[in-house]
């Protein structure tokens, strides 16, 4: 999938913008606070139909307007679609494939992969492990359809059985019946969506660290860690297991929403042991294999983002970064820096056509 054309109205600090793009790299270069991001984010929606911040939607309207609209021309193997979203800021957001309204969002995720390697991608190391957990839905849903089900459904019912837990509480009751309509749907859903986090991260992990020994140089070896309740126990176990508990706090303390992702370097957590350098090369072999992983299962080749990643690099890990992007052919490709120098030395050494925009 190439995205061959694409125009902004009202969309962040951009009140009109249009590109025409080459359908290998493409650069923008300027000042911080230019606008070099925003034109990523929107790349971004098209892909998923949010922002990658996690921000409210009408935080991408421009100030002092009243909607946004994000339109690209997007060419695939057989066709050319056009792609539109439209956000009022008294309405309701509309997502657009050749004019016709997708009815739920879940329906576009997966047509046009996107991976985007940021510096908000530190989060992932420094947040708690909500925000990997995230990271692994998403990375995930972008691929399987049944597992996005999966995990809506498991979300309801996990709220369901939690306003449960609290109203059983504030009336001072409890009725363990009631209880136990919602620990069948939350066993099966979330017994499966273990299944696949687990699958899918024994196939990506010999990548990260093959992508890594390849940007490092192999000067340090990383690993990563799935960690969840359900290695220890079945769910339906821990659910009867915790009853008290969960009834002492009002919540399900035990369950797939609680799992996380270790992240290593030479056996030490990479958020203590690794330099800025070592955990910005490790989050860049994470997309990169996601990259791969989505190609390997779809046939689709991603859209990749980079933005602002020479920063904190040294020049060993950029020249092995660019061989790395040179050998994979990671297909269409989008930079943002603030060196011009810097981005043409890149894209000189990269073989592919491109062309560099100023912001």
């Amino acid at each position: 999938m190439i995205i061959q054309k694409l125009s902004l109205i009202n969309f962040k600090n951009h009140s009109l913008k249009s590109f025409e793009f080459s359908p290998q790299i493409n650069c923008f270069v300027g000042n911080n606070g230019a606008g070099k991001t925003n034109i990523l984010d929107a790349l971004h929606y098209l892909s998923v139909g949010k922002s990658f911040l996690g921000n409210s939607d009408f935080n991408s309207i421009k100030k002092e307007e009243y909607f946004f609209t994000i339109e690209a021309e997007i060419v695939g193997l057989e066709k050319t679609d056009i792609l539109k979203i439209i956000l009022p800021k008294e309405g309701k957001k509309s997502i657009k494939k050749n004019d016709k309204s997708y009815e739920r969002l879940s329906e576009h995720i997966g047509y046009l992969p996107i991976v985007m390697i940021s510096p908000y991608d530190s989060n992932l190391i420094s947040d708690s492990g909500e925000s990997r957990r995230k990271f692994l839905d998403a990375m995930i849903s972008q691929t399987d359809s049944a597992y996005l089900f999966n995990l809506i459904q498991y979300q309801k019912t996990l709220q369901q059985r939690n306003a449960l837990l609290k109203d059983f509480a504030k009336n001072r009751y409890f009725d363990i019946d009631s209880l136990e309509i919602y620990n069948e749907p939350l066993s099966k859903f979330g017994t499966e969506i273990f299944n696949k986090r687990k699958e899918f991260l024994t196939n990506l992990s010999p990548f990260v660290q093959e992508y890594y020994k390849i940007i490092s140089g192999g000067k340090e070896e990383i690993k990563i860690i799935y960690q969840s309740d359900l290695e220890e126990e079945n769910f339906k176990k821990l659910l009867i297991q915790n009853l008290e508990k969960d009834k002492i706090l009002t919540y399900t303390s035990k369950g797939i929403h609680k799992d996380d992702l270790i992240f290593e370097m030479d056996n030490s957590l990479i958020k203590k042991l690794g330099s800025q350098g070592q955990q910005k090369s490790f989050l860049i072999a994470l997309k990169l294999s996601q990259m791969n992983r989505i190609k390997n299962l779809t046939g689709k080749t991603p859209v990749l983002l980079l933005d602002d990643i020479f920063d904190k690099l040294d020049d060993l890990r950029v020249s092995q970064l660019i061989n790395l992007v040179n050998k994979e052919h990671f297909g269409q490709i989008f930079i943002t820096d603030t060196s011009k120098e810097r981005t043409e030395f890149v894209v000189k050494k990269i073989n592919e056509e491109s062309k560099i925009f100023e912001i």
